[in-house]
């Protein structure tokens, strides 16, 4: 009976994720539309950062009003897991759905993006987040602070780069849910649904690991292997459900834009947080995560060089770098 329990808790953090997930992308989609700003910037920006803030107040809250060692440890690991998860897992994964819907029949098994504004994307996180990482190898406080400063900088001009971007078609909208019947709805019924969709992506990634931690208590499943494979999902759920569904609906400017988007914002505020709160002394495993992420880039940003697009099943074999990391951890 408890196993049952624990499964309709599954399925409830599904269903209030999903719904979550319809709401917020249709309200910043109308919010787009709107203030009249570029597609790219919609993904990007509102919808990245919207998805993006509850996750960041972990290492802010951590940092600057915990205490003891673990402070520093839960907020290091929260700034240096989001670039990482979302590099090696959640673009992969995208990359994936896009296969399983071409397979489907749903659409054809390509993105239809415009690539110059991801490889601005990439070139952003690229350079913040090797800032970052060179600060582990000139452990100079001043040095350390500029590059904080630095880093928000760079996310203000990388705003300001997606707000003066060409705009492209228009989207092809649904109705704004709370206002089915008007074709112009007002900014305040468009902020209530994007935070009524927010809280449910929110609230339904809370569940989801609630269940899965009373899960693996309950079959004895190691905890180790919980923090590597079911937390880390939840953390990223509302990026991946924001980006599986504009994936579906071939919106593939905003599914991509909301996790590259996310990579440069959660690889230049929070990392600036941690350069100026901690004294950025990284673990090997914590090194190693930011390592990753930066290879896992690269290696995307190295394809659409190369080839000026992405190859969907060339993309998705960055899991691999996910799949070793999990490894090295269990092992050591």
């Amino acid at each position: 009976m408890t196993v049952l329990l624990y499964v309709l808790m599954f399925g409830a953090s599904v269903v209030i994720t999903l719904g979550g997930c319809a709401l917020f992308t249709n309200g910043i989609e109308w919010l787009g539309k709107r203030l009249k700003v570029p597609e790219g910037a919609v993904g990007s920006i509102f919808a990245a950062v919207g998805t993006t803030l509850p996750e960041t107040s972990i290492p802010i809250i951590a940092i600057f009003f915990g205490t003891g060692r673990e402070r520093t440890e839960v907020g290091l690991g929260a700034i240096l897991g989001a670039p990482f998860m979302l590099s090696t897992l959640v673009l992969p994964i995208l990359a994936g759905l896009l296969l399983l819907y071409g397979r489907m029949g749903k659409r054809a098994p390509t993105f239809k993006l415009n690539y110059r504004e991801v490889r601005v994307d990439l070139a952003f996180f690229l350079v913040a987040y090797g800032l970052a990482m060179a600060c582990v190898f000139v452990p100079v406080t001043v040095f350390r602070y500029a590059v904080a400063v630095v880093l928000v900088l760079m996310y203000l001009i990388y705003m300001k780069t997606k707000f003066s971007a060409e705009h492209g078609d228009a989207l092809d909208l649904e109705p704004l849910y709370l206002a089915r019947r008007s074709a112009r709805p007002s900014y305040t019924l468009i902020a209530l649904q994007g935070v009524l969709g927010l809280l449910g992506l929110v609230g339904g990634a809370h569940l989801f690991v609630t269940a899965a931690k009373s899960m693996a208590g309950e079959l004895n499943v190691s905890p180790l292997l919980l923090a590597l494979l079911i937390a880390p999902l939840a953390t990223e759920l509302p990026e991946m459900s924001n980006s599986f569904l504009w994936l579906y609906q071939k919106k593939d400017t905003l599914a991509v834009g909301n996790v590259t988007g996310a990579m440069v914002f959660q690889g230049t505020f929070p990392v600036s947080v941690g350069l100026v709160g901690t004294n950025w002394d990284l673990t090997p495993s914590a090194l190693a995560a930011m390592s990753l992420a930066l290879l896992a880039v690269g290696l995307s940003f190295v394809q659409l060089l190369g080839s000026g697009h992405w190859r969907p099943w060339l993309l998705g074999g960055t899991s691999v770098l996910y799949l070793a990391f999990t490894l090295y951890l269990y092992g050591s």
